[in-house]
């Protein structure tokens, strides 16, 4: 339709109705949808020239159309929008940074949605640890066996979602954790690296001015940073300063250091696993508990305030223990539920003696694959759409697998996740990790990328129990796989733990 309005001359009219949706939506999933659908006008327009859609939403004439939307006026937002954009049709570049824009419009209202799951973020005030008292928290990594990208936004509420994974422990590490404490200093000191604080990168919060940066992903200690925000620690809008917040509110400031154990781009959940326990550690030494299910919905929250955005299968995958499926309905506000799911006796530790990660050597690019399969979903491609409703039903036949404790009939939903994921985001498949799966094939009853693909760590059920050693040998003998390695899993049945060191432990 986008594309014969554009060929016949008359993509005006198509843009003013769509404006008019989307001024007039009152419901911001359809408002994004409008706003995403005028991006792909735009697109159009340029007819395959001006450069990548993919990029930055920064050039200051469209500050002004954002701030409305992020004021909640959504009809004078796309008034505005709308003024801006007719000064960017005169040629290809400017058309494709113009979509890329309204692109950065969407994702604001997406943000709004996803926001709604504070709702279900709740805490109890308990008493206040000593300042020097550390609180650490652990947890495993997760492994999706079925249902990823029903659980991203706006995926997981319009059409609802349900994600089946595994909280696993890697080599018998529970690899990502943090721990926080108070400190006499009215300030923030924060660490991010290796547990073992030799290596960390450390950095001094003094004053507000330090923090801004919290909505920048990749500037030094963002996530930590928007973990003392979303905590409601500090307030960056506030009159009073950091250090007269801090001195008022604990007498002091805080002390945060975050690790993980797993290299960048796994594909295992890490960022959203870390971002959730370095909220319960901080929360817990500032004098609150928040339960694991309301911890899910802080991360999410801290997630759209860091602009990462994500889904929320991640921190269910490793803040909740052992095997579950996490649900969310097509509805707002964002609500995610879980359920645990019952295995046979024995079950848990064969999947352990025949479950085996290999990381490839690949850092997975998940940004771009995000915008991608957005752009598809917003554009109604039926393919996407057919497999987004596969994706669910899948789930459940995967949840009766496990309830059966079938290896086979698992080893087919692991296969058949694969090809589902590759039809939701395509070149999610390096060649050499398309080698390595071909090799491995004969000794596997299934195996799938972690995460959204593009590389990190491969997972698979193996037919045989205890097979490291033989599938190293076979990996060894297939040139050009590049930096790989392979690694020991097994199903962490604690989840989240919560420790005050010389106090008391609790998950």
């Amino acid at each position: 339709l986008i594309r014969a309005a554009v060929r016949e001359g008359c993509p005006g009219p198509l843009l003013a109705t769509l404006d008019q949706v989307a001024a007039g939506a009152g419901v911001l999933g359809v408002a994004a949808r409008a706003l995403a659908c005028v991006a792909d006008v735009l697109g159009c327009m340029a007819e395959g020239q001006g450069g990548l859609r993919s990029g930055p939403a920064a050039n200051p004439g469209w500050m002004r159309p954002f701030s409305y939307l992020e004021c909640g006026d959504l009809a004078g937002g796309v008034q505005a929008l709308a003024q801006e954009r007719d000064k960017w049709l005169t040629r290809p570049a400017l058309l494709v940074r113009a979509a890329r824009h309204y692109e950065g419009a969407g994702q604001i209202l997406i943000r709004q949605a996803v926001m709604s799951a504070q709702h279900f973020v709740s805490m109890e005030p308990v008493e206040l640890p000593a300042p020097g008292q550390w609180v650490v928290a652990e947890c495993p990594a997760r492994v999706d066996f079925s249902g990823g990208w029903r659980d991203t936004p706006p995926l997981a509420y319009e059409l609802g979602g349900a994600v089946l994974g595994l909280a696993v422990q890697v080599d018998g590490r529970r690899p990502i954790g943090a721990r926080a404490r108070r400190i006499l200093e009215p300030e923030l000191w924060l660490a991010v690296g290796p547990r073992q604080d030799k290596m960390a990168m450390k950095m001094v919060c003094w004053s507000l001015d330090d923090l801004q940066d919290y909505c920048q992903p990749h500037a030094p200690g963002a996530l930590l940073k928007a973990a003392f925000i979303c905590a409601g620690i500090v307030h960056i809008g506030s009159k009073l300063s950091l250090r007269e917040q801090l001195l008022q509110t604990f007498g002091g400031g805080f002390e945060l250091h975050a690790w993980s154990e797993l290299p960048h781009g796994s594909g295992l959940g890490t960022s959203s696993i870390l971002a959730g326990a370095a909220l319960a550690a901080l929360q817990r030494a500032a004098g609150r508990v928040v339960g694991t299910e309301a911890l899910i919905h802080a991360v999410l929250h801290l997630e759209q305030v860091l602009t990462t955005g994500g889904g929320w299968q991640d921190q269910v995958g490793g803040l909740m223990p052992g095997i579950k499926v996490g649900r969310s309905r097509a509805q707002l506000p964002l609500k995610v539920e879980v359920e645990e799911i019952i295995v046979p006796e024995g079950f848990v530790q064969q999947l352990n003696d025949h479950l085996l990660l290999v990381y490839t050597g690949k850092t997975r690019l998940a940004r771009n694959l995000l915008q991608d399969v957005l752009r598809n979903w917003y554009a109604r491609l039926p393919a996407v759409v057919q497999n987004a409703h596969s994706l669910v039903r899948h789930t459940e036949e995967c949840a009766e697998a496990f309830r059966r404790g079938s290896l086979p009939l698992l080893g087919q939903c692991l296969t058949s996740y694969w090809e589902q994921k590759k039809l939701m985001a395509p070149g999610c498949e390096p060649l050499a990790v398309r080698r390595m799966m071909d090799v491995l094939a004969p000794h596997v009853h299934g195996q799938s990328l972690a995460g959204a693909g593009g590389g990190g760590f491969l997972y698979l059920l193996t037919k045989e129990p205890r097979q490291k050693e033989a599938l190293e040998a076979v990996l060894a003998k297939t040139e050009g796989l590049g930096n790989y390695s392979v690694h020991l899993v097994q199903v962490d049945t604690q989840g989240l733990s919560l420790q005050l060191l010389g106090g008391e432990t609790s998950t």
